[in-house]
């Protein structure tokens, strides 16, 4: 018993569905000969089925008498079907006797069978067996040229992109007296269209018209696609002009053709024009007219309207249901907005309509992870590529490699690149480049260089992206040298520098603080006429300002209002920040000004800079009213800000508002850094608020191992002022404890505290910490702490301080004195 329930069965086929000119032999045993039967195969456990259409062809009672004679009785003569010797033609290898097996099939000696053969062997796409066979046939005596066997084997070496043998064919069909109809001129035209060769099939096309053979549709689509798949969309136009013309409209694949032109030209907007043209006429667009006009709405970057289409398509009652091509769009749209869940939805939702994702529909899914460094997702889905059968491309290594890159992970990086060459996958420039960038971001940047060597080896040239990938990295890893090296080997290589590699490299000087080479090289782009754009003038006032350079900020700033360039919040944010820097509170607010009115949105960086401008000229009132316009347009405070309105605050006599900030901030859960506690200190000092100071311990402990030791010493002091000397000390030993730095200056606070609250003792203990830390107590500190002693101490008591003190100076003279003997002692 079969172990899987399989089915088998035939349909035949009442009418004729061959497309050739076979004439119809009116005797019974030609009137099935070349119908076409449909035999199908079904494995309901294995889930599997085949369906396969079969030709009979004539056979041996079907061939003339003398012939049939000639194989009577031979046992080699096999009377095979025409798609029985199909199947075994292809099971054969090039190298062995395909012509000996054609010589034993009985068929051939019916000239009628040999269109059929082509056109069977055609169907399966393997142009080898298809030139095997065809060489046979011409040199058998019974061979009658013909030109539809020419037509066929035309179009099937266009599909091959094989230009010249089907030109070659086209002149032998002449020589065998065959004369080329539209149906040749079509196939010739689609060749040279499929190899990029446009002007070649106009040519034919006017040779065409004179051997007076009328165009068809299919004549023009043919020359439209050829001209529009290279982009010339213009001509494309006046083929499909010169169409309408002659009096033959254009159908639903002359006007994909044109949307498919305009999209390979990069003319999205009039892609779209088109299609508005095209809903005027009688012709409804189809699955394919949609996903062109999805595809140019996401090139101009009007993502709502692709998506609008593309959930229309859904819909039941539409037409045109969405495809794999349109599912691919939207993952692209999606991870171009940074919406990573919504991209895996849709390939999930792609998966449900039982449609089977292909290559490119796993490299977009995979780059949509790799723009956000999610190398983890990305990997899996890299994997899911090779179970599904797919055999993964350079796209989607190099894919994986940059989420690898934008991670921090160049040692994956490397591995992906290694498994990319070990399986036969030959890294191209922009895996390279990839690679590059990995390294570069890691802040490896001898290993960059490196792959830059090695891409030079393997016989790819570097390109100006290579560049600027190693500019970015040089700026990242703060290697003065490295930047001037690289644009010496791009004048090396004869790569000339585009504006994005400038841009590279004047941020990597700015970034590094090599501001008189950012500007020289900004001198040498406008010598070479490179336009610099906004990007270079954002980095060259960002760059400025954070150097403090703030005139020459201002100026880049007056220049690129003279060209008339794109401006952006970090400009703006920049430009403020110079005007408040330099105390032009006026400046800074028409600058603002003029930010809103362009109809730019400041964000909190533009709104922190006017907070500084508002605290340094000493207006509160005008830094608490941006604060209150921020609330307004939901623009969250961040700690930067807070610090600067709270300067405003202290500065503008207003302490209790700084404080009530603070309590906004705990609410809000905005961290507290050295610059926020400075200032509630100051407020706390001027409102005398010692309780309020005591609770920021609260806010200071975790800070103790990176806050400034300034920001440790008035805390202590503030504490010390205070008479909370317990406190104070408290907090001194938390400090000792974290590991934080102990200067002088924060013995001495301890000292003068303790001395003003009595405390002889503590003072003792702290003059022995500073000679255990190796730092020598001033004269000064032994005198108050024994006139402190005189005065308000006992008699008895004030013995006991002296001698203490004498036997601390001369332990610390001690050693002071061994030390200096000891470095003499070596110099010597």
């Amino acid at each position: 018993m079969a172990t899987a329930l399989q089915c088998s069965f035939k349909l035949a086929i009442t009418a004729e569905s061959v497309p050739l000119d076979t004439p119809k032999n009116k005797k019974k045993k030609n009137e099935t000969a070349f119908k076409e039967t449909k035999q199908g195969f079904v494995d309901y456990d294995s889930g599997k089925h085949e369906v396969s259409t079969r030709v009979s062809g004539l056979r041996k009672n079907d061939i003339p008498q003398h012939y049939r004679l000639r194989v009577e009785g031979r046992r080699f003569q096999k009377d095979w079907t025409v798609s029985e010797v199909v199947d075994m033609v292809l099971m054969h290898n090039l190298s062995e006797d395909v012509e000996g097996l054609l010589n034993r099939w009985v068929g051939r000696f019916a000239r009628k069978n040999f269109p059929v053969l082509i056109r069977e062997l055609v169907r399966t796409g393997s142009i080898e067996h298809c030139n095997l066979v065809f060489r046979w046939m011409k040199n058998q005596k019974n061979y009658c040229a013909r030109t539809d066997i020419y037509n066929m084997m035309i179009r099937l070496n266009a599909r091959h992109n094989r230009t010249d043998q089907a030109r070659g064919l086209f002149f032998e069909m002449q020589e065998w007296r065959c004369k080329p109809d539209a149906e040749t001129y079509n196939g010739l035209i689609n060749a040279h269209g499929r190899a990029g060769q446009w002007r070649w099939a106009l040519n034919i096309m006017e040779d065409m018209l004179r051997a007076a053979i009328p165009p068809t549709r299919s004549t023009y689509n043919n020359l439209i696609n050829a001209c529009g798949s290279n982009g010339n969309w213009k001509e494309a136009l006046n083929v499909c002009k010169k169409m309408t013309d002659n009096g033959i409209g254009p159908d639903l694949v002359t006007h994909n053709i044109l949307l498919s032109a305009f999209k390979s030209g990069a003319q999205y907007s009039k892609a779209l024009s088109y299609f508005e043209l095209m809903k005027g006429t009688n012709i409804r667009p189809n699955t394919i007219t949609l996903n062109i006009v999805i595809h140019c709405l996401i090139k101009l970057q009007q993502y709502e309207k692709a998506v609008v289409i593309f959930n229309s398509m859904k819909e039941k009652r539409s037409e045109c249901h969405p495809d794999v091509v349109t599912f691919t769009s939207i993952i692209h749209l999606y991870s171009m907005c940074g919406q990573v869940e919504n991209c895996e939805a849709v390939f999930n939702t792609m998966l449900a309509e039982g449609l089977k994702p292909n290559i490119v529909s796993y490299n977009a899914l995979i780059g949509a992870y790799a723009a956000h460094g999610m190398d983890n997702k990305a990997k899996l889905v890299f994997n899911e590529i090779k179970q599904t059968g797919l055999r993964p491309d350079i796209v989607s290594y190099t894919s994986l490699l940059n989420a690898y890159g934008r991670s921090q992970k160049p040692q994956k990086a490397r591995e992906v690149f290694e498994m990319m060459k070990k399986n036969n996958c030959k890294p191209n420039l922009v895996s390279y480049n990839a690679l590059i960038n990995a390294y570069g971001s890691g802040g490896l940047l001898a290993d960059a260089v490196e792959v830059l060597r090695e891409m030079e080896q393997a016989g790819i040239q570097p390109n100006v992206v290579s560049i600027c990938t190693l500019l970015a990295a040089c700026g990242q890893c703060n290697k003065k040298v490295k930047i001037d090296t690289v644009l010496s080997a791009a004048e090396m290589r004869g790569i000339e520098l585009n504006t994005i590699a400038y841009n590279s490299a004047i941020g990597s000087y700015m970034t590094v603080g090599e501001y008189d080479k950012a500007v020289c090289l900004y001198n040498s782009m406008k010598k070479k006429k490179v336009k610099p754009d906004s990007v270079t003038f954002t980095v060259l006032i960002s760059g400025c300002c954070k150097m403090s350079r703030y005139s020459e900020a201002l100026s880049f700033w007056e220049e690129m209002m003279h060209l008339k360039l794109p401006l952006s919040n970090e400009v703006y944010s920049s430009v403020i920040c110079a005007y408040s820097k330099q105390g032009k509170l006026t400046e800074a607010e028409s600058t603002f000004d003029l930010m809103k009115k362009s109809g730019y949105y400041p964000d909190v960086v533009t709104y922190t800079a006017m907070l500084h401008a508002c605290s340094a000229a000493g207006h509160w009132e005008k830094a608490y009213a941006l604060f209150e316009e921020m609330v307004k347009n939901d623009i969250k405070l961040d700690t930067i800000g807070c610090a600067a309105l709270m300067r405003a605050f202290n500065e503008g006599g207003q302490p209790q508002r700084a404080l009530n900030l603070a309590e906004s901030m705990r609410e809000k859960e905005i961290l507290f850094t050295d610059a926020i506690i400075f200032e509630l200190l100051s407020a706390c000092s001027l409102l005398r608020d010692w309780r309020t100071a005591v609770q920021l311990i609260i806010h200071i402990e975790p800070l103790l191992p990176v806050a400034s030791v300034g920001l440790i010493n008035q805390f202590l002091h503030f504490l010390g002022k205070s008479g909370r000397t317990e406190t104070m000390m408290k907090l001194f030993y938390k400090m000792v404890a974290s590991g934080a730095d102990i200067s002088f200056n924060t013995y001495s606070i301890l000292l003068k505290n303790l001395i003003s609250s009595g405390n002889w003792r503590k003072c003792i203990e702290v003059l022995q910490w500073m000679e255990d830390e190796g730092i020598c107590p001033p004269y000064e500190m032994y005198y108050d702490i024994s006139s402190f002693a005189r005065k308000s101490c006992g008699a008895e008591s004030a013995a006991i301080i002296k001698e203490r003190l004498e036997s601390l100076k001369r332990k610390f003279r001690d050693q002071t004195s061994t030390s200096q003997s000891s470095e003499s002692h070596l110099l010597t």
